[in-house]
């Protein structure tokens, strides 16, 4: 098969269909674009989960002069002094505990003041009126129902509160971000795929004659098919390469320029450049071989000469 032959028959059919072409690129591109962001927005999303799980703790309230009077589980008045020895001993004694810090009433205050300075409850709360706590931090944070089991319902204690529950809305909100990215992607490939086999369709029927003067002459199938499989796989490969574009675009405009999430929100540990590089090979390979494969395939029903 001369190389020469077959690149100026992609041309030609290129040239012929130039706009389905154009669209094929685009929905080609948007695809694998929509395909490479849900995996770095999952890949995000492990990311967070692991730098924020590792961080969070098991919070145990502690029942004070106001729980006593309208809280159901503290109707055993206030803490003692004796329960608190007896939780801080019993706590140590768990294995699944790494560390344990005291917080009184007094820094819970403080900590509140700091955080929601600007908020109009700030100004009426009294040091009293705020819960002495326990924060334990566990060697795993899947073991809270260890800590849970132990002290919930325990005389002095008001609750046992799960941090890591408190984030579970933020990565299922995430998570079905991901999903109504990948729905969104699945629809654009369907769509892409359409265009693709109206393309080679066309193409096909545009040479019909060229084509049957081929098989007459005895060229194989596969050397007449080759072009039109170019054809789209060309037109794939540009499509693949404006979606790394895409990508690499979107991920320095959201992190490093233009919204700079990472300056803004730096509790938060982004993606790197590397997670980034490392999906473009797929949404290469995939641009190319998708279109290829559809236009295999289209030309094996509606290719008869």
């Amino acid at each position: 098969m001369r190389a020469q032959f077959v690149l100026s028959e992609i041309g030609v059919g290129l040239r012929r269909n130039l706009t389905m072409t154009f669209a094929v690129i685009v929905s080609v591109a948007l695809s694998l674009a929509l395909a490479g962001g849900s995996l770095l927005l999952r890949t995000q999303v492990e990311s967070m989960k692991g730098y924020w799980y590792d961080k969070v703790q098991v919070s145990i309230f502690l029942c004070n002069k106001n729980d006593a009077e309208t809280d159901p589980n503290c109707t055993k008045g206030a803490v003692t002094d004796q329960q608190k020895k007896e939780i801080l001993a019993d706590l140590k004694k768990q294995p699944v505990v790494e560390t344990v810090h005291h917080e009184s009433s007094r820094q819970a205050y403080k900590r509140y003041k700091e955080q929601f300075a600007d908020s109009p409850l700030a100004s009426s709360l009294t040091p009293d009126q705020m819960q002495e706590s326990f924060r334990v931090k566990l060697k795993d944070p899947e073991r809270y129902e260890v800590i849970s089991s132990l002290f919930e319902g325990r005389p002095g204690v008001q609750e046992v509160q799960d941090q890591r529950a408190l984030l579970e809305n933020l990565f299922n909100l995430l998570n079905g971000l991901t999903w109504v990215a990948v729905a969104v992607m699945v629809f654009m490939l369907v769509v892409a795929m359409l265009l693709i086999v109206n393309t080679v369709r066309v193409s096909a029927f545009s040479r019909r004659r060229e084509t049957g003067i081929m098989r007459l002459v005895g060229a194989s199938s596969f050397y007449i098919q080759m072009p039109f499989i170019m054809e789209a796989a060309f037109a794939g490969l540009i499509g693949a390469l404006v979606a790394s574009v895409m990508l690499l675009v979107g991920r320095y405009f959201l992190i490093d320029g233009g919204v700079g999430l990472a300056e803004k929100m730096q509790l938060i540990d982004f993606i790197g450049w590397q997670e980034v590089v490392s999906v473009l090979p797929l949404v290469l390979a995939v641009g190319v071989l998708m279109p290829a494969v559809a236009a295999f395939f289209t030309l094996r029903k509606y290719l008869r000469v």
